[in-house]
């Protein structure tokens, strides 16, 4: 298999006269492709992992121990891992899509919604050292590499919002973060991540047959096709018979038996279930709204708020409920309040910037927008800068916006095209 992956290489390189080689896997020990080195695959990961995180919900800032007992986790199993140097990060993001995922360099989330299908620790341990492998394999470099060999230029491509569609497109590194945080990886790098994952679980402990048996459940709920995991995991990680019968074989040549950590694993997220009711009403509330019934979406995600007032990103989504009823001076409030809740997230600072410039309060328009683009930049923000610029009669800068903005695609790059048209005639 190494000469079949080495011969495979070599053509690759000749046919697009790249200037590079072959490297060794370091948890495979196999011959692949290597355009990227280590240092940059580390620069890429840290400069990703906070614009990525944010894409995706933000952190869970409401319980910290959280992040703390999953950090805890994943850093026993990144300890015996093939790469045990890598600068491991892990993060609880505030998503009720069940999913987790691995950028390059170790960086590492998993959502709050996939935290609360788990039942102890050992399946903890089973997600987290699945999505280690994926990071110390370099699974999502290689996908890289593969998009670059097809068609350069990945990083300036859009990648729009998962909520809906009431904000702009991402542009630059958070738009590459996501797609290499959220691409569906081959039925060749989910086995082997499972395979080498269940080893690392073996040393750190943990016990094994916990891995089989999420993987059971998880085909299990495909074939249902649950929703929220047709939206999450399944997405990004197919489940399939395949991957449960080779994990079901390996646990039984290495031995099942060690840790599972039900108790602790029920202690550690009591906090986390107790509070389900808050976002099970913020999720109704916000599919209430995306379909249009805004009066009923209010009315839901004010029993959020009531069920759990310290939530940053109730009173974003009341505050946008509020926009479509035209009722401005309510959403600037409740983003404000957002904002002061959690100052880092960029998309309360950019829906805080674009209803002051509704109100015309330019300097607070133009400080939220620009320090929303300092975390994630927006197409909406770059054109929304550009008519702050307009209004203060500094041509250059709108100009400079403006051509950011046209950037992108749709309506807001037409639009952008449009003003800049208008400037440069």
């Amino acid at each position: 298999m190494k000469n079949a992956a080495l011969q495979r290489c070599f053509p690759v390189l000749a046919l697009m006269l790249l200037l590079t080689g072959c490297s060794v896997n370091p948890v495979t020990g196999e011959r692949q492709l290597s355009l990227i080195g280590e240092s940059q695959e580390l620069a890429m990961g840290a400069e990703q992992y906070r614009p990525t995180q944010q894409t995706q919900g933000g952190q869970f800032y409401i319980d910290p121990e959280l992040t703390l007992y999953v950090s805890e986790v994943g850093q026993k199993l990144a300890r015996v891992s093939d790469r045990p140097n890598l600068p491991y990060e892990f993060v609880v993001l505030n998503s009720s899509v069940p999913n987790a995922w691995a950028l390059p360099g170790g960086k590492i989330a998993i959502n709050r919604g996939l935290l609360t299908e788990l039942e102890d620790e050992a399946q903890l341990a089973s997600v987290l050292g699945h999505e280690i492998v994926h990071a110390a394999a370099s699974h999502s470099i290689q996908r890289m590499q593969q998009g670059m060999l097809i068609s350069a230029g990945v990083a300036g491509l859009g990648f729009a919002l998962t909520d809906n569609e009431w904000a702009g497109l991402i542009m630059g590194g958070a738009a590459l973060g996501a797609q290499l945080a959220l691409a569906q990886y081959s039925q060749g790098d989910e086995l082997e991540s499972d395979h080498y994952g269940i080893l690392y679980m073996k040393k750190a402990g943990y016990d094994p047959q916990a891995a089989v048996e999420l993987q059971e459940i998880f085909y299990e709920l495909s074939k249902g096709r649950d929703s929220g995991f047709v939206d999450g995991l399944f997405a990004t990680h197919p489940p399939s018979a395949k991957r449960v019968r080779e994990n079901t074989e390996q646990v039984k040549k290495i031995g099942g038996g060690g840790y599972r950590g039900a108790d602790v694993y029920k202690q550690k997220t009591a906090t986390l279930r107790k509070l389900q009711p808050a976002y099970d009403a913020h999720d109704q509330a916000m599919k209430l709204a995306s379909d249009g019934d805004m009066s009923a979406a209010l009315k839901k995600v004010n029993e959020a708020i009531s069920l759990l007032p310290r939530e940053a990103m109730f009173y974003s989504l009341r505050g946008r409920i509020y926009q479509e009823q035209d009722k401005q001076d309510k959403a600037q409030a409740d983003f404000d309040k957002a904002v002061s809740m959690y100052p880092e997230m960029f998309v309360y600072r950019l829906h805080s910037g674009l209803t002051a410039l509704q109100l015309n309060n330019l300097d607070k328009a133009r400080e939220n927008l620009t320090r929303a683009n300092e975390v994630v930049p927006t197409s909406i923000a770059f054109l929304r800068l550009g008519d702050i610029a307009v209004k203060d009669n500094n041509r250059n800068k709108a100009i400079a916006y403006y051509s950011q903005a046209a950037e992108s695609s749709g309506a807001v790059a037409e639009e952008a095209r449009r003003k800049l048209a208008t400037l440069t005639q």
